[in-house]
């Protein structure tokens, strides 16, 4: 026997429902693991201008680079 439209519609609904709260929990995740990416990002670009600043100094100090 065909179930009613009514029946039917709220079927689609509720795994239409499913599937958006799947979608929303997938993006938290995505989230959080693109905050810990910025921040990884963050302390890297933070360590490689330290190394750039003592570089320039080692340059400096062995006259390897003309001061104007």
């Amino acid at each position: 026997m065909v179930e009613s439209p009514e029946n039917l519609v709220l079927t689609y609904l509720r795994r239409i429902d499913e599937k958006v709260d799947r979608l929303a929990e997938d993006m938290r995740e995505v989230k959080s693991r693109l905050g810990i990416l910025e921040s990884q990002y963050a302390s890297l670009s933070n360590r490689l201008d330290r190394i750039d600043e003592r570089v320039g100094r080692m340059e400096n100090r062995l006259g390897l680079i003309d001061v104007s």
